[in-house]
């Protein structure tokens, strides 16, 4: 399935049949799927066999991907295009392209550029920061990663959080695979 682009607001290019944007709850009385947000990381550990037990804990999640609506961004992909091997770059883009992808926003640029001038994120990963605020411009309940350098550690939870209330918007659970099963 080829990706299909996806607005902030979830309005834009999607089919009737297809469930609303990620930050629109359901009306149905039924607690909606958690929406999740993946970076290239995560798509990458599914092939890492390098490092086993978080290859298995990221197919684990894998398995249970239809239980969230699942996510990825333009950095995403922009991510695993720069992956220098071909056939983990075919791989990866061949999983990837089963999920929507969120369009990188001014909105997201400004936030991101947010956590960089609070810390969060130093200036030389742009994309992590990226990657935090695509999630909170999107109201994404979790961004996934195995990123423990720049993106899953406390003092970027807490700085990325703090922003995110300061400028109106609600926090992104920041985690890895193996903390959703």
């Amino acid at each position: 399935m080829a990706n299909r682009r996806t607005e902030p607001n979830g309005a834009a290019r999607r089919s009737p049949s297809e469930p609303g944007p990620p930050n629109v709850q359901a009306r149905t009385g039924t607690r909606p799927r958690a929406s999740v947000y993946l970076d290239a990381s995560v798509v990458s550990a599914l092939f890492d066999k390098a490092n086993p037990e978080r290859q298995a804990l990221t197919q684990a999640f894998f398995r249970r991907a239809a239980d969230f609506r699942v996510f990825i961004s333009e950095v995403t992909v922009v991510e695993i295009e720069q992956t220098p091997d071909t056939i983990l770059r075919n791989r990866m883009k061949q999983v990837a392209g089963a999920f929507p992808v969120l369009a990188l926003t001014d909105d997201a640029e400004r936030l991101a550029n947010e956590y960089i001038r609070n810390g969060a994120v130093p200036v030389a990963y742009l994309n992590d920061a990226l990657h935090i605020a695509i999630s909170a411009v999107n109201g994404i309940d979790y961004l996934l990663s195995w990123n423990f350098r720049h993106i899953v550690r406390r003092k970027t939870m807490d700085i990325a959080r703090m922003v995110n209330t300061l400028s109106g918007l609600g926090s992104t659970e920041i985690a890895t695979p193996a903390e959703l099963l």
